[in-house]
């Protein structure tokens, strides 16, 4: 798993935007610190709750220069309804082919529901170096992470 003072492994995936875009980490490190939010789910209530606090939080995300970004497996399409449903103004990327979770080492199952490979609950905060300064894991996908925390932790990036 990754962990903080590591480099933040790069990858290419969609961005659900209200279109969608091609999103690459390295390519944008200029808007660092990057907090990237891994969720399980989208429509979900934990996932929705969790991604409406960002969104809630925004503004004091941005006045310590902060992107937010929420990362699932759903595919493009269904994040960008999920963006819509919630009024987000953040971008979510889709790891669809769950190459992500699996390089940051936070896949999970829920076996007892037959869906496997989708994100634990985690948050990454990673700065314009891209190396990760900030991490936090749940292995409860009912657990949210503590939100003062990720923000004192981007604002120290």
């Amino acid at each position: 798993m990754v962990d903080e003072g590591d480099a933040a492994p790069d990858f290419t995936a969609p961005l659900a935007n209200g279109d969608i875009a091609e999103f690459t980490l390295s390519e944008n490190l200029d808007d660092a610190p990057l907090v990237l939010a891994f969720f399980p789910g989208a429509f979900t209530s934990v996932c929705s709750h969790e991604m409406n606090t960002f969104q809630d939080r925004l503004a004091d995300f941005e006045d310590v220069g902060a992107t937010v970004y929420g990362i699932s497996v759903d595919s493009p399409f269904a994040l960008n309804e999920f963006r819509d449903k919630l009024d987000l103004e953040f971008g979510l990327i889709s790891d669809a082919d769950k190459e992500i979770i699996d390089q940051y080492g936070i896949g999970m199952d829920f076996a007892d529901l037959g869906v496997h490979d989708v994100a634990k609950r985690a948050v990454f905060v990673v700065n314009g170096d891209g190396d990760v300064t900030y991490a936090w894991v749940s292995d409860d996908p009912g657990v949210e992470p503590d939100y003062d925390e990720v923000e004192s932790a981007a604002a120290d990036a």
